[in-house]
C-alpha cells in the first residue's frame, strides 16, 4: 500500500474527529494536515504525524502551501440554525469545500472524499439538499481522478449540544426504513477512511443505507 498524505477539513466536527483518530492509526499514512478555524485544546496529544493548521477559511488561497496532499477528506458542515442564515450556511457547506477541492487539486491531490447528505440534489426545492447537490456537481466537474461522496442520513454521535430530534430518532431507529435510518458518525468516518485506503479511480457515491454495510 502506497504511503499517503491526507488533508482533513472539519477535523473538530462529529465525523471529522472520528476520521482523525482513524487516520492517525493508519500506518499507510505519512502525514495528516487538519485544517481548523481554532487550534483544539488537545492538539499536542495527537500522533506526531498529525499537524493542525489554523486557517482563515475566507482566505484559503493565501495559504496554498497547506494543500499539498494525495487525498482530501472534507467533513465540513453546519446547519442553517447554527450558521445563522442561508448565506452563511452556503458559505460553509458550499464555498469552503469547493475552494479546498480546487486548491488541493492544483497542488496535486488525486482523490477527494466528501461528506454530503442523504437527498442531496441540485434540483431540489429544499435549500439544504439543493446546496449539497450543487456542491457534489461542482466537485465532480473539477476533474479529480477519484471522487468519493458519502451521503449519510441523520448523524448520531457524541455532540456537545443536546438535539431533541436526534434523541427521538435514536428511540425510533428500529422502525425507520434502512434508507432513512440514522447512522453513527464513527461508521461514516470508517467508510471514508476505508474508501481512501482503497483509492478506487473514478466517481463513487455511497448512500446512507450502505454506510457500515458495504
Amino acid at each position: 500500500m502506497a504511503i499517503r498524505r491526507v488533508l482533513l477539513a472539519g477535523a473538530t466536527g462529529l465525523v471529522g474527529r472520528e476520521c482523525l483518530a482513524r487516520l492517525a492509526a493508519d500506518e499507510t499514512i505519512s502525514a495528516v494536515t487538519a485544517l481548523v478555524r481554532r487550534m483544539p485544546a488537545d492538539s499536542s496529544r495527537h500522533d506526531r504525524r498529525v499537524r493542525f493548521a489554523e486557517v482563515d477559511f475566507d482566505r484559503l488561497e493565501e495559504q496554498r502551501a497547506l494543500f499539498a496532499a494525495d487525498q482530501v477528506i472534507c467533513a465540513l458542515g453546519t446547519t442553517i440554525r447554527q450558521a445563522g442564515s442561508r448565506e452563511a450556511f452556503r458559505r460553509v457547506d458550499y464555498d469552503y469545500p469547493l475552494a479546498i477541492a480546487r486548491l488541493a487539486l492544483d497542488a496535486g491531490a488525486r482523490h477527494f472524499l466528501l461528506v454530503s447528505s442523504l437527498g442531496a440534489d441540485a434540483g431540489s426545492s429544499v435549500f439544504y439538499s439543493r446546496v449539497k447537490g450543487e456542491l457534489e456537481q461542482a466537485v465532480l466537474a473539477l476533474g479529480y481522478p477519484s471522487v468519493t461522496i458519502v451521503r449519510p442520513s441523520l448523524l448520531l454521535g457524541d455532540r456537545q449540544e443536546f438535539r431533541l430530534g436526534e434523541e427521538i430518532a435514536k428511540r425510533f431507529a428500529w422502525a425507520t426504513p434502512r434508507t432513512y435510518r440514522p447512522v453513527e458518525a464513527r461508521d461514516v468516518a470508517a467508510t471514508l477512511v476505508d474508501a481512501a485506503r482503497e483509492d478506487r479511480p473514478g466517481p463513487r457515491i455511497i448512500e446512507s443505507a450502505k454506510i457500515g454495510h458495504r
